[in-house]
This record gives C-alpha cells, sequence and structure tokens, in this order.
C-alpha cells in the first residue's frame, strides 16, 4: 500500500512480484485491423519464424505446432519475427496538484504505485511496455520495448519527477510550461500512441478542458483508453469542526470548517466535479477506475484485472467455504 509523501524507487521495482495477480488483458481475436480495443492481442502471421510457445486464447489456430503439441500433451503455436504486438503506455501525472495528501500517501506516490502495477503486469504479459511522465511544466517519453529496462527506465522517470530530481536529467525533456499541461500531454499522446496501443492515463485531471476531452476522443478512435482517477478523501470531505492550515510549501491558507455552507460548497464542488468528469469520459467509451490515497490500489486494480489465477484461487476458497457451512 502506497504511503508517506515522496516515492521510493525500490519500492516500486518491488511491485513486480504483485503484479503478477493483474490480468489487463482479455486474449481474443481483433475485432479490425486498427481496433483500439482492450480485447485485440494483435498477433498475426510474420514472414520469418522466430519461436514456439504454448497456445493462448485468442492464438490463430493456423499457427498451432500440431508435431510439438502431441509430442507434450499441450497446445503450442509457432511465432513470427513480423508479429505485431500491443504497446502498452502508462501515462503518469506529477504535477503540483498531486502534491497533496491527508491518509497514508500523496496522490502523486499513490499514482507512481499504480503506475508500476500497471507495468509490471504488462510486461509479464510480453507486451511492450512504455509511457510518459509529466509534471506541469515538463514532460519525458519513454517508449515502448518488451524488456525489463523499459520498465525501469519509466519508473526511475516517475522517481525523478517525484523527487524533483528531473531537473538534473532535462536532454529529453520540454522545458516550457504548456508542455507539461494534461491537455498538452494528451494532445502529445496522439503522436506517439500507436494504433491498437493500449494507454493508462493516471491523474486527478484537475485542469482538463473540452481541448483535452477531444484529443482522448481522438486517441479512442485508434486506442484503448484507460482513465485511472486518483483523488484524497479531503478533497471529498473537509475534516471536522475548526480551524485548520494548509500549504503548498510557498503559500499558506487558513479553512474554517465550522462554517457549513463553505463545508457544503466544497463538498458539491467535488462531486459535480468527479461526475462530469466521468460522464465526459463514458461518454466516449472511456472506463474510469477511481483510487483514493487511502485505498490498496493493488485491491482495486485486482477488482478490475484479476487474473485467471487469482480467479481460480478466490472461487476455490468461496467453494471451500461453502461446503464448511
Amino acid at each position: 500500500m502506497a504511503s508517506g509523501a515522496k516515492t521510493h524507487l525500490k519500492q516500486l521495482i518491488d511491485l513486480r512480484y504483485r503484479a503478477g495477480e493483474l490480468n489487463l488483458f482479455a486474449r481474443h481475436k481483433a475485432q479490425s485491423q486498427l481496433a483500439g480495443n482492450v480485447k485485440t492481442s494483435f498477433r498475426g502471421r510474420g514472414i520469418d519464424f522466430e519461436e514456439i510457445r504454448h497456445y493462448q486464447p485468442g492464438d490463430d489456430i493456423r499457427s498451432i505446432d500440431w508435431r510439438v503439441t502431441a509430442r507434450t500433451g499441450e497446445a503450442h503455436t509457432k511465432l513470427y519475427q513480423e508479429e505485431r504486438e500491443r504497446p502498452v503506455l502508462v501515462v503518469t501525472d506529477q504535477r503540483p496538484s498531486m502534491m497533496f495528501g491527508t491518509q497514508c500517501s500523496f496522490k502523486s506516490v499513490q499514482a507512481a504505485e499504480v503506475a508500476s502495477l500497471l507495468c509490471w503486469a504488462a510486461l509479464g504479459q510480453n507486451d511492450r511496455v512504455g509511457g510518459l511522465v509529466f509534471n506541469g511544466q515538463q514532460h519525458q517519453e519513454i517508449r515502448p520495448a518488451r524488456s525489463k529496462s523499459a520498465v525501469l527506465q519509466l519508473l526511475s522517470a516517475i522517481h525523478k519527477y517525484n523527487t524533483n530530481e528531473y531537473s538534473k536529467h532535462q536532454n529529453s525533456h520540454k522545458p516550457n510550461d504548456e508542455a507539461g499541461s494534461i491537455n498538452e500531454v494528451i494532445k502529445e499522446l496522439r503522436r506517439i500512441a500507436k494504433p491498437g496501443s493500449a494507454l493508462f492515463i493516471i491523474s486527478d485531471f484537475i485542469g482538463l478542458n473540452e481541448d483535452g476531452i477531444k484529443q482522448l476522443h481522438l486517441l479512442k478512435k485508434h486506442c484503448d483508453v484507460n482513465a485511472i482517477f486518483i483523488s484524497d478523501p479531503m478533497e471529498k470531505q473537509l475534516p471536522a469542526r475548526g480551524g485548520y492550515q494548509f500549504t503548498d510549501g510557498v503559500k499558506r491558507q487558513w479553512f474554517n470548517t465550522d462554517n457549513k455552507q463553505l463545508v457544503t460548497a466544497f463538498k458539491q464542488r467535488f462531486t459535480a466535479r468527479v461526475a462530469h468528469l466521468t460522464q465526459q469520459l463514458a461518454a466516449h467509451g472511456i472506463p474510469t477506475i477511481a483510487i483514493s490515497t487511502n485505498d490498496n490500489a493493488l485491491t482495486v486494480l485486482r477488482s478490475q484485472y484479476h487474473s485467471k489465477a487469482t480467479a481460480a484461487n478466490i472461487n476455490s476458497k468461496l467453494t471451500a467455504k461453502g461446503n464448511s457451512a
């Protein structure tokens, strides 16, 4: 479970041992050449033979190696060098608005943990993994690759942005304010995301405007887009009655929560923003997963992307419990 105000790179790396509990994609046949659907496995017949591996649901049955299958008793498939693989892009928000939290962790730390789990899960499914991290002023792109080094590079970039070490590594950054805004980042995604890519955008989505929604709509035409909304409990509800001070590290703001009108207006504003966001995304076929700073990210993601092994384990426990009853 995420904790603290800053990320720890070792903890992000160690999440690879838990990410195996997630199955991000159901392997089914592609619906079309450019179908940006999570069900698309994008594995076709190439030219040069590459290897033989166990058959997976969604593989072309014409590629089954019947000799190996007969010898081993398990279905095996031939893979070819030019087979297309699905790029997975994990986009992680590390803007100042994410540097906030009142329970367990900052939103930025929770976002980093979610990104790590998604990256390791995708790599475990032999998908190419890359992404983009941004902080409101700059962003850094990591090209998708089916390698552990690509995941480590992305996690390292997230950690550097989170701990303000990015200023030491500006070669591939764009040093202007617009480059890091969420709307400009989504626009940039249209350039780097190839048709059939799976995109996971992890953010509080503060500042997302109509242009950003339009860019998401255009992305959705050729890619699978998933929104993961990060929030903190205090964004939904101000604390109990009394006077409280909040700071962004530079300025301080005092709130009197004895003011019922302030408390009510604060709650209504957040509720309306979340409802508007989810409705706009849903209108374009983009699902939203909500994760709070006091949530266990793995538990929430597992409820959405449980692996077959996890599902079987849960079913067996339920069956055992039913029999004992």
